[in-house]
């Protein structure tokens, strides 16, 4: 770093000369660090595959987790800080419990996005807190159709048709540009997203370290038990 950043470093609310904003770009490296997550928009759905990371022999896989439900029509696959990301989790939750009982339907996935949105970006203008250090891929279907939503640290929401978070997103992205295509049904979704992650990871998924979301439409959004998920790796390694 520059001398001449260092006061621009150290407090979120100073922009440097340039316009950034170091706390926040910070914020993106902690994203960058965490386990790769894949999004992709198929036929008549939406997947989320995500790779936990599981060091240690002694770690029971299933308490590291990396996809949410957040309720019957939306799911949220994460990267970086797992504690940041559980507090946004909570948070979407009770939104989406208040839309319900305030109004008698299920909340749409965009307002829902937004609302999360607004409160990253509040972490970004005041003194005395940092930036959420997570991404959050968001899953979902309601009355305006299908949805996949990320979120940045700055607290801007991007729609994607496919998208990946994480520490290999760049050659993951690269991989889906060659080879999405929007009409692909549920199972050549999941054989891409499977691809895409060994691409990304360097490593084969297996049913510890691998979890995998799903929404289909006229169903609900469920994470998938690890058995199905070492069935469905095999099936496509094959």
């Amino acid at each position: 770093m520059q001398p001449g950043q260092m006061a621009y470093d150290r407090a979120i609310t100073v922009f440097s000369p340039d316009g950034r904003l170091f706390q926040v770009e910070y914020a993106r490296e902690a994203v960058k660090r965490g386990t790769t997550t894949i999004g992709i928009k198929f036929s008549n759905g939406v997947l989320l595959l995500a790779i936990k990371s599981i060091r240690g022999r002694l770690i029971e896989p299933s308490s590291r987790e990396k996809i949410f439900v957040i309720d019957d029509h939306i799911g949220v696959a994460i990267a970086g800080l797992a504690a940041d990301a559980r507090i946004l989790v909570e948070q979407a939750r009770l939104y989406a419990q208040i839309e319900k009982l305030s109004y008698g339907e299920p909340i749409l996935v965009q307002h829902l996005v937004r609302k999360l949105c607004d409160i990253m970006q509040n972490y970004t203008q005041y003194g005395g807190v940092r930036p959420f250090g997570t991404s959050l891929l968001v899953a979902g279907i309601d009355s305006e159709g299908k949805h996949l939503l990320e979120t940045d640290p700055s607290g801007v929401m991007t729609g994607y048709k496919a998208d990946s978070i994480g520490r290999g997103r760049e050659k993951v992205m690269e991989f889906l540009e060659k080879h999405y295509r929007e009409d692909m049904g549920y199972e050549e979704a999941l054989a891409l997203a499977i691809k895409a992650i060994k691409v990304g990871e360097e490593m084969e998924p297996s049913p510890e370290n691998t979890e995998i979301g799903v929404i289909l439409e006229g169903e609900k959004f469920r994470i998938l038990p690890r058995e199905e998920v070492g069935e469905l790796l095999e099936r496509f390694a094959k």
